[in-house]
């Protein structure tokens, strides 16, 4: 079988490899991957991977949609089911799996991270990390949930959720993540303000009713407290890190919360403890969700209450062309990796 394999670190690293197909743990499902999506990590990993502890050469690919090829005895699942994969390997033992939060497992293991990912075209995926999905869910978007959507899901509707009445800023929504932010505080009923660059950009959000202000103007902050008159978000979302992190914490209402699932322009910023303890601020980190919260964004994705914007599609052979484009500043949506076309299906057009 073939797989995106990473022999090293730096942009060379990615490479199409031949593999041996896996055997099925005992705990375990294996499955034919269909499609799977670009993530900011696969570029940390492909650069770095520093703090993530694994092993090279390892299968890069955090989230992603198949079929089940074979299954253990007692399974759930059947061959030809179609599966989602919750990205996470967890336990499902120690107190923090017990109360149902997996991302805190004492044992928590990522695929395309610690574990051999899904930029494959077979898989060994354990049982617990796998949901069904419905063979009418289109599966480029269903590809993009387990990540971004996911951790979106977690900041958005999690332990504070937002709602009707409340205002949330979005850092930098040409992003999966945020733009996943975006989709998901509209459907709970939020007033939206983005931040983004780019006239492009700008206009594309103002054209879907989504106020947007330039990250890059000067004027950004008095901008978003002028169309909140004067009161600031309840909520902002930013994954961006130390380069927006201060008018994070100046577009915040009196009370209101930070939540922070990235740094990719670092990861130290000045805290500005006085304005958070004046204000009564609060900072929540958030990485991915549980697999309740999994089920739920699922559910919702199949309702139609969302749908995904994918920017554009690659085979497997190109995912280092796709981790170029991921980096393009005009991206606007999701990258997929278009594995395999379903058992009896008529090949998809593909857009690279």
């Amino acid at each position: 079988m073939r797989a995106i394999v990473l022999h090293e670190r730096g942009t060379h690293g990615p490479r199409l490899t031949e593999r041996a197909v896996p055997e099925r743990p005992a705990d375990g499902v294996l499955v034919r991957m269909l499609a799977a999506s670009v993530n900011r990590v696969d570029l940390y990993m492909r650069d770095s991977g520093q703090g993530i502890t694994h092993d090279l050469p390892l299968v890069m690919g955090v989230d992603g949609v198949g079929e089940v090829l074979e299954t253990g005895p007692g399974s759930a699942f059947r061959a030809g089911d179609r599966v989602i994969l919750y990205p996470y390997d967890f336990c499902g033992r120690c107190r923090h799996c017990l109360a149902g939060d997996q991302p805190l497992c004492l044992r928590a293991r990522i695929f395309g991270e610690h574990i051999d990912g899904t930029f494959t075209e077979v898989m060994a995926v354990p049982e617990r990390a796998l949901l069904p999905l419905s063979p009418a869910a289109d599966l480029h978007a269903a590809a993009t949930l387990g990540v971004a959507y996911l951790t979106a899901w977690r900041m958005v509707l999690g332990r504070v959720p937002a709602g009707p009445g409340q205002v949330v800023f979005i850092q930098g929504a040409g992003g999966g993540v945020a733009h996943a932010a975006l989709q998901l505080a509209r459907m709970a009923g939020a007033r939206v303000i983005v931040s983004t660059n780019g006239a492009g950009k700008l206009a594309h959000f103002e054209a879907e009713g989504v106020a947007a202000v330039d990250y890059r103007d000067p004027e950004m902050v008095a901008q978003v407290l002028a169309l909140t008159g004067g009161a600031g978000a309840d909520m902002v979302i930013d994954n961006v890190g130390a380069a927006s992190w201060a008018q994070s914490l100046r577009v915040l209402a009196r009370g209101g919360r930070l939540m922070t699932c990235g740094a990719t322009t670092g990861a130290h910023p000045s805290a500005d403890i006085q304005r958070l303890f004046v204000r009564q601020l609060s900072v929540h980190g958030s990485t991915m969700g549980s697999l309740e919260e999994f089920r739920r964004l699922l559910a919702a994705f199949e309702s139609g209450a969302f749908r995904p914007p994918i920017d554009s599609a690659f085979p497997l052979a190109e995912v280092p062309a796709a981790f170029a484009r991921l980096e393009a500043a005009e991206r606007l949506g999701k990258i997929v990796i278009a594995i395999a076309e379903p058992r009896g299906a008529e090949p998809e057009a593909t857009a690279p």
